[in-house]
């Protein structure tokens, strides 16, 4: 089964790797089993250094680290996969650098691009923003849950819905057809993470049991 909460770890310049990587422990010890390490703007010899770090620290909680964008580092560190955008490589290409049992994943933004995925090798595919995002400078135009309905139909790869999704809405971004949830900030501004993550997860099993039920 595709872990429920895919958590995501924005690497920034002025966050130190220790920082960053003693929260990631935290979100293991909720239960979190996927985390992808995103570092838009750090140069790529520290984003090797994150990504090999972070991989060998997370290994002992059995948690699969994504690497964002860069197959060729997810594989030289060893991660349990990469992400790339429809920008990056394409998804046969980050395939040849990273082979299964490695993953890679693909971001979509519309059925075009989600039917393109769908024919390759991806081992799951992303869709959003499902609702208004400021995680990203240039954020593609909102999806909706209508389109995760959608979504749905199309594929039977496993999805992963991101963007300005919260506990508030992961119900029902559940429940509309998503395998997980992508989440970045209503994890990392959380009064308590831990606690926080938990709380998805709870989320994400009984919308699942209401999904099985509906069958």
């Amino acid at each position: 089964m595709f872990p429920a909460l895919y958590a995501i770890l924005d690497a920034t310049p002025d966050l130190s790797s220790e920082s960053a990587f003693s929260f990631a422990e935290k979100l293991a010890s909720a239960g979190v089993q996927l985390i992808q390490l995103r570092a838009k703007n750090l140069t790529p010899r520290q984003f090797h250094e994150w990504s090999r770090d972070l991989t060998l620290r997370l290994a002992s909680h059995s948690v699969g680290v994504v690497v964002n964008d860069r197959p060729d580092i997810a594989a030289m560190v060893g991660a349990h996969g990469v992400h790339v955008g429809q920008e990056d490589l394409p998804v046969a290409e980050a395939r040849k650098i990273c082979p299964p049992p490695q993953w890679v994943g693909v971001s979509t933004h519309n059925l075009e691009q989600l039917r393109a995925a769908d024919l390759t090798s991806a081992d799951y595919i992303a869709v959003g923003p499902v609702f208004p995002t400021a995680t990203k400078e240039n954020p593609d135009p909102v999806v909706g849950i209508e389109f995760l309905r959608a979504a749905r139909k199309t594929t039977r790869k496993p999805l992963v819905a991101i963007g300005g999704i919260t506990v508030q809405s992961a119900g029902e971004v559940f429940r509309a057809g998503a395998d997980s949830v992508a989440v970045i900030s209503d994890l990392a501004l959380a009064p308590d993470p831990v606690r926080r993550a938990r709380d998805y997860l709870t989320i994400a099993k009984q919308a699942m049991a209401v999904r099985s039920n509906a069958k």
